[in-house]
């Protein structure tokens, strides 16, 4: 890679920019499945009974994720990120147990 100015760093630029758009697809890809998983564990969930949070569950996947980072994201970074997915998992655990709108009623 050429850390000069010019049409080679343009060049560069370019070539990365694609290279994150490439990574950020793949991202977009793994968090639906990650989603995906999430549902059929509050569905799992839901059948047996128990609660959508776990706390205990949630400090593992945090610590996991902290400790399988290599950078150069340091594990505060990663920890605030994962913070957020599991949020997002939790809120699609919890509207996958909702009853659609306008299921069970006949006009």
């Amino acid at each position: 890679m050429n850390s000069g100015h010019g049409p080679d760093a343009t060049e560069d630029l370019t070539r990365l920019r694609e290279a994150i758009d490439r990574v950020d697809e793949v991202l977009v890809r793994l968090l639906n499945q990650r989603a995906k998983y999430a549902v059929q564990v509050g569905e799992i969930k839901r059948a047996l009974g128990l609660p959508i949070y776990v706390p205990e569950r949630e400090k593992e996947v945090l610590a996991h994720t902290e400790q399988t980072s290599a950078g150069p994201l340091d594990p505060s970074a990663i920890r605030r990120l994962f913070e957020r997915i599991i949020d997002e998992s939790r809120r699609v655990e919890r509207e996958a147990g909702k009853p659609e709108e306008g299921a069970g009623f006949t006009f």
